[in-house]
């Protein structure tokens, strides 16, 4: 992307995009264990939800029983065929309210196995309100936000732990609305800013590979047009500069589109609940809750 792609109409944010970024990253683990702890498939499990579509059901229910055709729009890079395997046929065995109670309840047990008694400590308490403030703040405001909103709409759980990890949820899907926002901006399908994502060598793309659900024969079409355009360069695929430029930009653009809702909180606040949770995300790292092995495969 180049400099004539920026949105100069847009009003000056009066939060540096920066500060919201460390924010959004320190507490993040907090949040994305949910995906990888044993304490959530074993409570899918227990509904009679297949393995395979635990991902789809706890992360879609908020917005309801819903089908295919939500999910893929909102999740954005997942292969649609996966998506209808688990969709609707998962609210045949339970509902979306039995889901959400599952994975509020999954969330403390991991939380708690993690943090021990820190999910009771005045950090905790003080990180939980801080957070909430963020959550809150941008609650009226939904749109073209769809999973953000669906979450926002959640009613907030008693305990402070529960509380922390509901808000950063909730911030999370905020972001990430955004986040594909900029992609379409970009001109990125799913699959292609897939394939860029692990070019860039932050996540593994073996992962990516076995949960996205996408062929060989896809990943190889998307990974040429990708060559074609100069964004990925060699057999197994490194972002090229131009590459680099394009994440970049994308990534700037959804700090920027996330800002509204840490500006209550100002930077002296957002470096606060940077500062808080830090160390419980590096005790949930520390205790395994986040290793992509321990993901269910859903290809």
């Amino acid at each position: 992307m180049t400099d004539s792609t920026e949105l100069l109409w847009r009003e000056p944010s009066t939060l540096d995009p920066a500060v919201v970024r460390q924010a959004w990253r320190a507490a993040e683990p907090l949040h994305g264990l949910i995906y990888f702890t044993p304490e959530a498939h074993q409570r899918y499990a227990a509904l009679g939800i297949a393995p395979a579509a635990g991902y789809f059901a706890s992360r879609a229910a908020a917005m309801g029983p819903v089908g295919p055709g939500p999910v893929v729009a909102g999740f954005f890079n997942f292969n649609p065929e996966l998506v209808a395997r688990a969709l609707p046929a998962v609210w045949d065995v339970t509902t979306p309210a039995a889901v959400l109670a599952a994975r509020l309840e999954a969330a403390g047990a991991a939380l708690t196995r993690a943090l021990g008694d820190a999910v009771h400590g005045p950090e905790m308490n003080e990180a939980a309100e801080l957070a909430r403030r963020a959550a809150e703040s941008v609650a009226a405001h939904p749109e073209g936000r769809p999973l953000f909103a669906a979450h926002a709409a959640l009613p907030w759980p008693d305990q402070p732990h529960l509380v922390l990890w509901h808000a950063q949820t909730v911030l999370r899907e905020f972001r990430g609305d955004g986040h594909v926002a900029a992609l379409l901006l970009a001109g990125l399908t799913g699959l292609e800013a897939l394939i860029l994502h692990g070019a860039s060598g932050e996540v593994p793309v073996r992962f990516l590979r076995r949960s996205r659900g996408w062929s060989d024969e896809q990943w190889a079409e998307a990974a040429a047009r990708l060559r074609d355009r100069g964004l990925i360069e060699g057999d197994e695929p490194v972002l090229s500069d131009k590459g680099q430029a394009q994440r970049a930009w994308i990534e700037a653009a959804t700090d920027r589109l996330a800002t509204p809702a840490y500006t209550v909180l100002g930077a002296e606040g957002c470096a606060r609940l940077a500062d808080l949770t830090r160390p419980m995300s590096r005790a949930v790292v520390a205790s395994g809750a986040l290793n992509v092995d321990n993901a269910v495969a859903r290809s």
